[in-house]
């Protein structure tokens, strides 16, 4: 970005700031283009919707408040509009429709709309709300479509549950629901493109979540991410690599080698990368993180990633990584 007052580039400045929301305090990773000239700072758009989502991000963590992906994902299992929604609900007509676009919703607005991501308790709304049958009628069957489903994928619950282990975005999930359907893409997407030994792709899918986290506010996957002596990993990763093996989603190559160690090496396995699952940015970060790392051998990933500060503030204790930390990327 190019300075108002000299025509010259300007820098990128981080500062670590404490910014009010809502008459509260937090601790942000305030973004800012700087003239060297001049000394003067400015927001664009985007740095100005960064700084503001870290504050949102974090108050709806500290409150579970229902980011806007669980929003819209809640109302679109139902197959209704955003208004009948709000109706249902007991909210204003235009209520939900501004929740899905960003607006907070009030504590007590926040709870109504986890009750009624259970279709078990939504329906005692829908009974009670003032809708016309013949929605009222389609809804319960929809419903109980809905419980059918839960109860013969209660297995697939369970899996996921020892998987994820997360209930709520946080930040230690970047902010999102794990998403085993955009990890398996994410995995897939590096197999293809470079087909990694497994440490290294450790650090791929952390890269890039974190770093797509620090531009935009979000990780990709929803993963948690550990500190263990090979640098960062997803948790779990071993049983998340099984369970896309199984599935189909790549191939796993064991090879020995003469030394007597073995090596896993990710290859793709039938069909190419759904990269439609993907945003403009995150597909970005994605290809960036490829090219940036495809000549570096496993050795010397694993070495980069230990002059992170994601790292070395976590190894003694093997814990998982805020991803606050993807600020601080080399």
């Amino acid at each position: 970005m190019l300075s108002p007052f000299t025509g010259k580039e300007m820098t990128i400045l981080k500062e670590w700031r404490t910014m009010t929301y809502k008459k509260e305090e937090f601790h942000v990773c305030f973004h800012t283009w700087k003239c060297e000239e001049t000394g003067e700072q400015f927001e664009d758009e985007h740095f100005a919707q960064l700084n503001y989502d870290q504050v949102q991000n974090q108050y709806r963590e500290k409150y579970a408040i229902p980011f806007k992906d669980e929003i819209i994902a809640i109302r679109e299992k139902y197959d209704l509009s955003a208004i009948k929604m709000s109706q249902i609900l007991g909210f204003g007509d235009n209520t939900y429709r501004q929740y899905e676009a960003g607006e907070m919703p009030s504590q007590a607005n926040a709870r109504l709309i986890f009750i009624a991501s259970k279709p078990f308790e939504f329906k005692h709304m829908v009974r009670i709300s003032d809708i016309d049958e013949q929605l009222r009628d389609k809804l319960y069957k929809r419903i109980e479509h809905l419980i059918q489903s839960e109860t013969q994928n209660f297995e697939k619950q369970l899996l996921s549950n020892y998987l994820f282990g997360v209930e709520r975005p946080s930040v230690f999930s970047g902010f999102r629901m794990p998403d085993i359907e955009k990890f398996a893409e994410m995995v897939l997407f590096f197999s293809e493109k470079l087909e990694p030994w497994k440490t290294k792709l450790n650090k791929l899918l952390f890269y890039a979540d974190f770093d797509c986290f620090g531009k935009t506010g979000k990780s990709i996957s929803g993963i948690n991410y550990r500190a263990i002596n090979m640098g960062p990993v997803p948790e779990k990763f071993q049983s998340l690599f099984d369970y896309l093996e199984n599935n189909g989603v790549v191939k796993i190559n064991v090879i020995s080698f003469c030394n007597g160690g073995i090596g896993e090496q990710f290859l793709p396995a039938e069909r190419k990368c759904n990269e439609t699952l993907f945003s403009v940015e995150e597909l970005k970060v994605l290809t960036e993180v490829a090219e940036k790392f495809k000549d570096m051998s496993t050795n010397e990933i694993i070495n980069y990633s230990h002059r992170e500060k994601a790292w070395l503030e976590n190894k003694d204790s093997h814990g998982l990584i805020n991803y606050m930390y993807a600020f601080d990327l080399n």
